[in-house]
């Protein structure tokens, strides 16, 4: 009994060495690997990459972070046959990653990264825009919550475009992904605004931010400004494709099919109305339809915009006053006050429209285009607003400063607002008028819906 116990005691002391010895000997590999590649050393990095990648490929994360660096400078500096075995490497280093870290390592996210990586080496690989599209929509379709990246959202509409083109894919399938995309872009837009407004109303409350905070963000504002340039060039990708020549026999034909589907006729309204097409009768239908099916802020939202085609104004109003009471959620009750107040401002409802542009401001602060159009309605109104000539070129000082307010709050458009801020500015009084006017640091009243004061600058 003695001789067994002993027997085990030295196997288990054996299997304890052994485990760690080769525990030291893959802890020093990661070393030595981690260390090149911090130096970005990458082809001294790949040996002991490679070495424990292959012995124990569940040691630590770092294999793949650091792997995924060395792999994508292999693609870069190699060729031909060559490179086409690093592209499928980095792949399957993905999928290994996968299998071993699943909880670091989102699905969507590294599906979505080996279809781009094989769209960006189409050419060597030899890969059709139908396989490349599949792999893209088995991405998507796999985890969307984590298929977020800009390129890749567009790259998956751009290859649906290309298949259409070429006759593969039909037109309602163009649209049905247009869709998908463009609510997937606006889901993380809205994502990041709203961890931006909190910082953005954190600063307005002249609390400064922490390090951290301030980090977050500079990253929160890549990503707007990441997904504002992509949601364009969706839009541009898309171009003629979705005209009204197209869209109303699309809509006539499916009409009595989805009367009753209130995803189809939200989609198709919206279409229609984005593409000016709001003209056909059609469009006069697909509202009515979409207002019976699934009455809400939106639907009260389009047909105000029907009963001012009609010039029933009050009326209109008074839908848009529905359609933003029905509104819950903060973000899209700020989207739909903006959207409201740039009609009204289209109709010279100067004041009304205000109104619903600061509602929009106070819902989403980090959206600067209320203040450009508040800026842009005090301009229009600077010759009726003022009571002297020097008090209605006043007027432009309070435009520029809403213009500006823009530019602070909103990354996407700090040029736009700058450019609108510098224009307004070159229109107010200049030093020597306000020296002739001898109103230097005076505070001027600016009547009509302005109802504002602002201070001459002192010089």
């Amino acid at each position: 009994m003695k001789a067994k116990i002993t027997l085990l005691t030295l196997l288990f002391l054996g299997l304890s060495i052994g485990f760690a010895q080769q525990n030291e000997e893959d802890m020093a590999t990661l070393s030595i690997m981690t260390e090149y590649a911090k130096a970005k050393n990458y082809e001294a990095a790949y040996k002991p990459f490679m070495e424990l990648r292959q012995r124990n490929p569940k040691f630590n994360r770092a294999i793949y972070v650091y792997g995924e660096k060395i792999l994508d400078d292999k693609i870069e500096k190699s060729t031909g046959a060559d490179k086409v075995a690093y592209v499928n490497d980095l792949v399957k280093l993905w999928e290994e990653r996968g299998t071993y870290f699943a909880s670091k390592t989102p699905k969507g996210e590294y599906a979505a990264k080996a279809c781009q990586l094989m769209y960006d080496n189409k050419d060597i690989l030899n890969k059709t825009d139908a396989e490349l599209y599949e792999c893209f929509d088995a991405a998507y379709k796999l985890d969307k919550a984590t298929f977020t990246n800009p390129k890749s959202l567009y790259t998956y509409f751009s290859l649906m475009v290309e298949l259409f083109d070429a006759g593969k894919k039909p037109a309602q399938d163009l649209f049905n992904k247009y869709d998908d995309v463009v609510e997937k872009i606006e889901g993380e837009i809205e994502n990041y605004s709203e961890k931006l407004n909190k910082l953005v109303e954190k600063e307005d409350a002249g609390t400064p931010l922490t390090s951290k905070e301030g980090r977050y963000k500079k990253s929160y504002s890549s990503y707007l400004r990441a997904y504002d340039k992509i949601s364009e060039s969706v839009d541009s990708k898309l171009g003629k494709r979705a005209n009204c020549e197209n869209l109303i026999p699309l809509y006539q034909r499916d009409f009595e099919t989805f009367k009753n589907d209130a995803v189809w006729l939200r989609r198709a309204v919206s279409r229609m109305f984005n593409k000016e097409c709001t003209d056909d009768p059609l469009y006069i239908k697909l509202v009515k339809a979409y207002d019976e099916t699934a009455p809400s802020a939106d639907t009260k939202y389009f047909v105000a915009g029907l009963l001012l085609k009609e010039n029933k104004e009050t009326e209109a109003i008074s839908y848009f006053k529905q359609s933003f009471d029905l509104e819950k959620d903060d973000y899209k009750k700020g989207k739909l006050a903006y959207r409201i107040g740039t009609i009204l401002k289209s109709k010279g409802r100067y004041g009304q429209a205000r109104g619903y542009f600061r509602d929009a401001l106070k819902l989403n602060p980090s959206n600067g285009r209320p203040h450009l159009s508040i800026a842009a309605m005090y301009a229009a109104s600077a010759n009726s607003c003022g009571d002297t000539t020097f008090n209605k070129r006043a007027v432009y000082w309070l435009a520029a400063d809403e213009a500006r307010k823009a530019g602070r709050v909103d990354p996407t458009l700090k040029s736009a607002a700058a450019q609108s801020a510098t224009s307004y500015s070159a229109k107010a009084p200049s030093k020597s008028d306000i020296f002739s006017a001898a109103n230097s640091g005076e505070v001027i009243k600016i009547g009509c819906w302005i109802g504002a004061s602002v201070t001459v600058p002192s010089v």
